[in-house]
């Protein structure tokens, strides 16, 4: 038991590793376009059009991967009078309630997400074919679909963070506490 979760504690750590280096990347990109935009506007006198589409799809990208992990952390608004009164299995067994709910909304908007994805594979990215155009003299061609599908893709991660708060959170409450139980029955056998 001791090995299977020191492996699921690197996956989980070098999950949340990857997703924060490309949450701070598309950040770092972000900067990195928007001081070449001040810069090219108020010093050269010009302005790079790629660049308020490209920050902006970037921006969405950020927003999609954290989403999860901002769950994890507990950084949502909550309402926890309820919950707060519950004793540890009662709160155990409400979160389980509600995330039915939030699980089905999850799936439901991830299919629609990808249904709507799916719908631009013949469209390109403007900003991006502007700067390889610039740069190679021929459009680049990437899908548009790449930015939609950020929706799926952070709504599936943002799942997997609800069902695996559930399963972190039902082992202390049920399984450890049955463990007590039986060694506790145990010694007052002997």
């Amino acid at each position: 038991m001791q090995h299977s979760d020191t492996t699921l504690a690197r996956v989980v750590g070098a999950y949340v590793h990857v997703i924060r280096f490309l949450a701070g990347l598309c950040m770092a990109l972000i900067v990195g376009i928007m001081i070449a935009q001040v810069f090219a506007r108020y010093v050269i006198g010009d302005s790079l059009i790629w660049a308020e589409e490209l920050c902006r799809y970037l921006l969405v990208w950020q927003t999609f991967l954290v989403l999860g992990l901002a769950y994890s952390r507990g950084e949502f608004v909550a309402l926890d009078f309820l919950p707060a009164a519950l004793p540890p299995r009662g709160r155990w067994l409400l979160r389980a309630v509600m995330a039915v709910p939030i699980l089905g909304f999850l799936g439901l908007m991830a299919w629609h997400g990808y249904d709507f994805a799916s719908r631009f594979g013949n469209q390109t990215i403007p900003a991006l074919d502007f700067i390889w155009t610039a740069l190679r003299g021929e459009e680049l061609g990437l899908s548009i679909r790449y930015v939609y599908i950020s929706v799926t893709v952070g709504l599936s991660l943002m799942a997997l963070h609800v069902i695996a708060d559930l399963i972190a959170t039902f082992r202390p409450q049920f399984l450890d506490n049955t463990a007590d139980y039986a060694a506790t029955t145990a010694k007052a056998d002997t």
